[in-house]
């Protein structure tokens, strides 16, 4: 499934190019961006774990440099069945979490410094049974090509701004208007695309973690520190399109916390406490 709505949103992206071409550009914007959206798609595919990590300023560590990371992601990838990720770390003070890569064989987990010095080794296993249960349901994918879907648009938006007003008016008086469109639109679509698919996989991520550690309380503690640290301290590195990415919304105030990618944090507590309770029963 996850396969087919990768496949839909790269085909959706190609038809949004060509459209936008089309409309400040005529013929040869429809051929141009035809030829952009085709090097977008493979961008999408095959680069985009590379470029969440690099906008997360991530560096691949050694077991040397992190033991515990390494100890911990071992015995998940067993627990898992699946291969270990890449593991990363971000110089973000901010403490947060995410996975990305296009399947399970080519995965990288990225914690955020921050997050290592306030998580105890119980929360920090269960927020990594988090990122694992990403990896093994086969969001990784879909989320990493939603990020590069939704930062492409953000993209058309200023490219319609900056450049829509230089195409020929008299070609059609509606250029101008339709430029505006795009540039109002564009972001609001970049926006739905990531609150489509990210809230459910969020709740699914939580309750396979939760399976995997049989420890609901230690991922449920995590995330409220998560939540109020991030409240405090400002992530100097995540960027709007790859906010879904993370185990926790990275983003607070404004349009970001109105339209926040992330389901309440409230609400998971409630359901991982819930299935401690059925494990105790």
């Amino acid at each position: 499934m996850n396969q087919l709505k990768t496949a839909f949103l790269l085909v959706a992206l190609t038809v949004l190019l060509v459209l936008v071409g089309r409309i400040l550009f005529g013929d040869a914007g429809t051929i141009a961006f035809l030829a952009i959206a085709i090097v977008m798609n493979g961008v999408a595919y095959w680069f985009s774990d590379r470029i969440a990590l690099a906008s997360a300023q991530a560096q691949e560590v050694s077991p040397a440099d992190a033991p515990m990371l390494y100890r911990l992601a071992d015995r998940l990838a067993v627990q898992y069945g699946v291969p270990r990720p890449r593991v990363y770390v971000s110089p973000d003070p901010s403490p947060n979490a995410f996975a990305t890569g296009r399947n399970p064989s080519h995965a990288a987990i990225c914690v955020n410094e921050g997050l290592l010095r306030i998580l105890d080794e119980e929360e920090l296993y269960g927020v990594l049974a988090h990122e694992f249960g990403h990896v093994r349901n086969r969001d990784i994918l879909i989320s990493s090509v939603v990020a590069v879907l939704a930062g492409t648009i953000t993209l058309i938006s200023q490219f319609g701004w900056y450049l829509g007003g230089g195409r020929d008016d008299r070609q059609s008086p509606f250029g101008p208007i339709l430029a505006l469109l795009t540039v109002i639109l564009a972001p609001i679509a970049a926006l739905l695309i990531q609150l489509a698919v990210s809230r459910s996989r969020e709740y699914q991520a939580d309750k396979t973690g939760a399976e995997v550690s049989g420890d609901p309380m230690a991922l449920a503690s995590a995330l409220r520190k998560l939540e109020r640290a991030t409240e405090v301290v400002p992530s100097q590195t995540a960027q709007p399109a790859f906010a879904h990415l993370y185990i926790v919304n990275p983003l607070h105030g404004g349009w970001a916390g109105l339209f926040s990618t992330h389901p309440p944090i409230e609400e998971r507590i409630r359901r991982l406490e819930e299935m401690a309770g059925g494990i105790r029963r």
